[in-house]
């Protein structure tokens, strides 16, 4: 949301821009802010320990309701499918304002794969006045739910429009930043680099065993590359990878990564594996092969481009799948060359002029 929320400070006499967060993850918020020079109007504050859906949910929708009465919005804007994208946008219908939901449309056709983001983009979209789509795919996952086509503007993914806006200021003179400073330090340039990011809901247990056994593999398979992943805190995360992946010489275990440092360390990677959502869409704007360890995908755009490959948690899969790019120049510049589905970097000028017109 972060390039949307400057493009509309772009236009202060014509839009009253508000920011809110809700602040669930506290550390990994407040370097993203500060990294797009964005200073949020209101801040739920939501972080706690143990935190579930049942209270986060509630949290948020009794939270903003303060916010609401006192701001009195025309449009909320909402992104993806996320819990607190499902909760604001019920607290904003409850508010009578128009819900713009941003990235719309994406599906699984699974409530249950990925949980709990399909029903909650789901409910998202029951709710929305306006759908922004980031591809035609979408588009036709709410025609079919029969949202009127008129509600619906294909304008690509923002994501597109914060990568594009997050290459450029990284490698621009002057940028300093100690987290790139340490990567520097730590990746070996001479050698093939794989970025791996795993932290999804439906791998917990026997799927993360399987990951970190396939990564091992391709370790010890590859001592002339170099595997960097930056691990996720959650303690089903962070168990089975440093108790299998803990000792192997040319794999890297380090803590999560603010976002500038993880465009830095995309840019420089070979292959990209992941479980993420949205991060799927960045690689191929860099042209970097992703391989993508889940059965189910909601952006099909990037498998349909062959961009992204799906590999799920199958040992096998990921092992064969990984030194075919490995060892064959010839997929791997196929695949790196190939056009992202997702959009030029414009989403977010399309989405303010359509408002302009509303």
């Amino acid at each position: 949301m972060a390039p949307l929320v400057k493009e509309f400070q772009k236009r202060e006499g014509e839009f009253d821009t508000k920011v809110c967060v809700t602040a669930q993850h506290r550390e990994m918020l407040d370097q993203v802010l500060s990294f797009f020079e964005i200073i949020p109007d209101y801040d739920l504050d939501l972080m706690k320990p143990n935190q579930n859906l049942y209270s986060l949910t509630g949290d948020i929708i009794v939270n903003l309701k303060p916010i609401l009465e006192e701001f009195e919005p025309d449009y909320i804007y909402v992104h993806g499918d996320t819990t607190s994208t499902m909760a604001a946008s019920l607290a904003a219908f409850y508010s009578g304002a128009k819900i713009c939901h941003i990235e719309a449309g994406l599906r699984t056709q699974n409530m249950k794969s990925s949980f709990p983001e399909e029903m909650n983009r789901r409910v998202t979209g029951v709710l929305s006045t306006i759908h922004f789509s980031p591809t035609e795919t979408s588009k036709k996952n709410l025609l079919a739910e029969n949202k009127a086509e008129t509600s619906i503007l294909v304008t690509g993914n923002t994501v597109i429009d914060a990568l594009k806006y997050s290459v450029g200021k990284v490698n621009g003179k002057g940028f300093k930043d100690k987290e790139i400073d340490s990567l520097e330090k730590l990746v070996n340039v001479s050698e093939r680099l794989i970025l791996v990011t795993g932290h999804r809901r439906e791998n917990h247990g026997q799927g993360f065993v399987n990951i970190c056994k396939a990564l091992k593999q391709i370790g010890i398979e590859n001592p002339n590359i170099q595997i960097i992943y930056p691990v996720h805190l959650n303690p089903k995360v962070q168990k089975p990878v440093y108790e299998i992946l803990g000792n192997v010489e040319n794999i890297k275990l380090i803590p999560p990564l603010s976002y500038p440092a993880f465009v830095w360390l995309m840019e420089k990677s070979y292959i990209i594996i992941m479980d993420s959502g949205g991060v799927q869409e960045e690689p191929p704007s860099l042209g970097k092969p992703v391989l993508v360890m889940r059965d189910t995908t909601e952006r099909p755009e990037a498998v349909n481009a062959g961009t992204v490959i799906l590999v799920g948690t199958d040992k096998t899969k990921i092992l064969q799948e990984t030194q075919n790019l490995l060892n064959s120049p010839e997929s791997y510049k196929k695949m790196s060359l190939l056009h992202n589905p997702y959009g030029d970097g414009n989403a977010c000028t399309r989405i303010v002029q359509h408002i302009l017109k509303d």
